[in-house]
């Protein structure tokens, strides 16, 4: 397949663009670049992919400029859209609500409209658990997702929404995938896993908002990277849950285990719970299993394994990404 990646540096997609590549498929990958955070995580990524396979070509873009996207609709005839480009955070989506509406919501609009018009019939949405949101769990895709508490999620529900509209109007077929706490190696500086790591390794204290008991349902990145790919194929249209399945991991828990890997104790410090947060989350991929034939196969503690060996290897350049 000839296949559009957008968000193609970021953590989620260049897995998931590596993945496709070794299926065989050629790759066009966007991404606008943005510094939201550290940008040498973004260009290590994409330089990763580029040196891979020749099947992977990149441009600098942003998909909230639709007309330098149909461009490229006109240039190279995309047999389907993974849509992983995104404004992410819940925390930051407070401080700075326009620009998560309008790249979660008008881009993923901006990429239906050419979808149409190039009749391209299939698309694959990133969305997000945070929808879930003071609901009862396991979360369960038929949940009402109707009162999102942060910006981030609100732009995630509208991006879900509009989907759905083109997909009832124009016969695109949808696969909307809600995301469960994604960490691996060349993780976000934003998220825990990447700054606990860190902060542990070079003796800094570790910032927790909270005391520590909130708990998420971690997935590691390969395990997303695969249940993405698997929901190229053809669902009508589907709100699909992607995470670990298992009861949910604490911070204090994650910590431990930090500890452990790293050989070093971590000093705490707290911080008060930010309101917008979730306490804990939980993925029930039931759903995930019979419709993908998915299911995650790296376990919690292998994950935080491999990631915690990757900041040890690529030390030298990573103590310098901000976070």
């Amino acid at each position: 397949m000839n296949i559009l990646l957008t968000g193609a540096a970021g953590f989620v997609a260049y897995k998931t663009a590596e993945l496709l590549l070794q299926q065989g498929h050629r790759v066009i990958g966007i991404d606008n670049m943005n510094d939201y955070y550290d940008v040498q995580l973004k260009a290590y990524r994409r330089d990763l992919l580029i040196e891979k396979s020749s099947n992977f070509s990149f441009i600098e873009c942003d998909i909230e400029n639709i007309e330098r996207v149909r461009q490229l609709f006109k240039k190279e005839q995309f047999d389907a859209v993974i849509n992983l480009a995104a404004r992410a955070g819940v925390r930051y989506s407070i401080e700075n609500p326009i620009v998560y509406m309008t790249t979660n919501a008008v881009g993923t609009l901006n990429l239906l409209e050419l979808m149409r018009e190039f009749k391209i019939k299939k698309l694959v949405l990133a969305s997000t658990s945070s929808l879930y949101a003071g609901l009862p769990m396991p979360f369960t895709e038929d949940l009402p997702v109707n009162e999102p508490i942060s910006p981030y999620a609100a732009s995630k529900k509208a991006a879900e929404a509009i989907a759905y509209t083109y997909h009832y109007l124009y016969n695109i077929d949808v696969s909307v995938l809600r995301y469960f706490t994604v960490f691996g190696p060349a993780g976000r500086p934003d998220m825990s896993p990447f700054r606990f790591i860190q902060w542990i390794i070079n003796d800094m204290p570790i910032e927790i908002f909270g005391d520590g008991t909130q708990a998420r349902d971690f997935t590691y990145v390969d395990d997303i990277a695969e249940g993405t790919v698997k929901a190229l194929k053809s669902v009508d249209f589907e709100i699909i849950n992607l995470g670990g399945g298992n009861n949910p991991i604490s911070l204090l828990t994650m910590i431990e285990l930090m500890e452990t890997y790293i050989g070093k104790k971590a000093r705490l410090v707290h911080k008060p719970f930010h309101k917008a947060d979730m306490k804990k989350t939980w993925a029930d991929i039931s759903k995930a299993e019979r419709i993908l034939g998915w299911k995650p196969k790296i376990s919690f503690e292998e994950g935080i394994r491999r990631t915690v060996e990757w900041h040890i290897n690529e030390q030298e350049w990573v103590k310098k990404v901000r976070l």
